[in-house]
């Protein structure tokens, strides 16, 4: 495999309020290809500025992003990102949803139809190209969220908390969609949680953040086999290994980052 994403010593800072917020500090990471990698952390210790400065709606302060040896300056189109809610358009139908990035790119509507079919036939949503955002439950929005993204063939896809909102039994079925889709492509992927057993499930690394200003505290290797049975793997004596050592680091964190917040109260 060859490094697809470089980061050197990032820093990100901003002005709340008349007060300087550092929000990510010194952080190195290399990202190779073909890696689903997942990112945990206390809340605030900036994951999502982490995605925001490599797809480029933010600027770093200091340090560098290099995507395929070329260093990123601005928005990177080649990079797919999905959000945690679902942002699509209300005024049309799914098919039209889902093949929306392929009509921006030209391609003409036969073309992107058909293509818009398989991958809503893929995640087990055929029969509602006619039906409409508001007319799907949140975990069916949240799969044509994925596959509006996967559609256009992006080498790179940042995740931030995609299943966040969804409930246990439809948040899991989704991992398991994820991860065979991703199994069929094989696309790069950087996906934020705050849940370590999704993070555990999902990854071939697991990178955990420490509190504000965040930076990388661990890169841990999952040695659990794939394809993997997200229904029945915390059963695994491999993944209550990993579990147990990468729990004791987040919980170590997030208590570093209660008790900064507990100070910033009382200043």
């Amino acid at each position: 495999m060859s490094t697809i994403l470089s980061i050197r010593a990032l820093h990100k800072e901003f002005l709340s309020r008349g007060t300087r917020v550092v929000a990510v500090q010194d952080l190195d990471l290399d990202i190779e290809e073909g890696e689903f990698i997942t990112i945990v952390g206390p809340s605030g210790c900036g994951k999502s500025t982490l995605l925001n400065c490599i797809i480029g709606l933010v600027q770093p302060t200091g340090g560098t992003i290099t995507y395929h040896d070329r260093q990123l300056r601005g928005i990177n189109t080649e990079i797919g990102y999905v959000p945690q809610s679902d942002y699509l358009y209300p005024w049309r139908t799914i098919l039209d949803n889902v093949a929306f990035p392929l009509e921006v790119r030209g391609v003409g509507k036969e073309e992107r139809h058909e293509k818009a079919r398989e991958f809503i036939q893929r995640v087990g949503l055929a029969g509602f190209e006619n039906h409409y955002p508001h007319e799907l439950s949140g975990g069916m929005r949240q799969r044509v969220n994925i596959i509006r993204t996967l559609i256009y063939d992006p080498e790179l896809i940042l995740m931030d908390e995609p299943f966040g909102p969804l409930d246990a039994q439809t948040r899991i079925i989704l991992q398991d969609q994820l991860l065979r889709l991703w199994e069929e492509a094989r696309k790069t992927v950087i996906f934020i949680t705050h849940d370590l057993v999704e993070a555990i499930a999902l990854a071939d690394r697991v990178v955990v953040m420490t509190s504000r200003p965040g930076t990388i505290r661990s890169v841990t290797p999952i040695e659990i086999s794939r394809p993997r049975d997200v229904f029945r793997i915390h059963s695994e004596e491999a993944f209550r290994t990993v579990y147990d050592r990468l729990w004791e680091e987040l919980r170590e964190e997030v208590q570093r980052s209660e008790e900064w917040l507990q100070q910033a109260a009382g200043a």
